[in-house]
């Protein structure tokens, strides 16, 4: 994978798999301090601790369709590779969260990617879940929270087209203003 989003996209499909009812996504970046952590958390079914203890190992999967799972090992190559950490916590039945923890000025980081669409194509795809999406960058945060969109938008769908183009829009306005430096009043 070229792109730390796909790695993303990747665990978080693990949390459909487990069918998850809400997965949390959270980027949080320190530009002076050059971290980045990347959280992903769920409350599926969770996993056992030989399942965690084994969930690094490629040629441990619990899916029937293929024999290799590279998901997890990949993430974890990613963080460490540039000198940082990577966790899974988990609790049967209660859910899992992995954690990969990044130094931003090592040679060997990879890009973030396109965690727009990355987000876009997990709500979209998956509308019968809730995702919140919160990126910090720098002491400012943006959250996009889908039970808040599906409160106002009642009974009309997530995955409608004219409400995806909205999430995409939302999405690509939050990183912008993330960007964006503060003003001086």
């Amino acid at each position: 994978m070229q792109e730390l989003s796909l790695n993303v996209l990747d665990i978080a499909q693990n949390s459909v798999r487990a069918k998850a009812t809400l997965v949390t996504i959270s980027m949080d970046e320190d530009t002076k301090e050059k971290t980045l952590t990347i959280s992903i958390a769920d409350n599926g079914c969770g996993m056992t601790k030989e399942q965690v203890a084994h969930a690094m190992d490629p040629f441990f999967t619990t899916r029937t369709t293929r024999k290799v799972g590279l998901g997890i090992s990949f993430f974890k190559l990613t963080a460490e590779a540039t000198g940082g950490d990577f966790s899974i916590e988990s609790e049967l039945g209660k859910g899992t969260t992995t954690t990969a923890s990044y130094h931003t000025g090592h040679i060997d980081m990879m890009p973030v990617g396109d965690m727009v669409s990355t987000m876009v194509s997990l709500i979209s795809m998956n509308p019968e879940m809730d995702f919140v999406f919160r990126h910090t960058l720098d002491g400012k945060t943006f959250t996009l929270d889908t039970r808040e969109l599906k409160a106002v938008l009642e009974d009309v769908p997530i995955n409608s087209p004219e409400v995806v183009l909205f999430i995409r829009d939302s999405l690509t306005e939050g990183e912008q203003e993330l960007k964006q430096p503060e003003q001086a009043n």
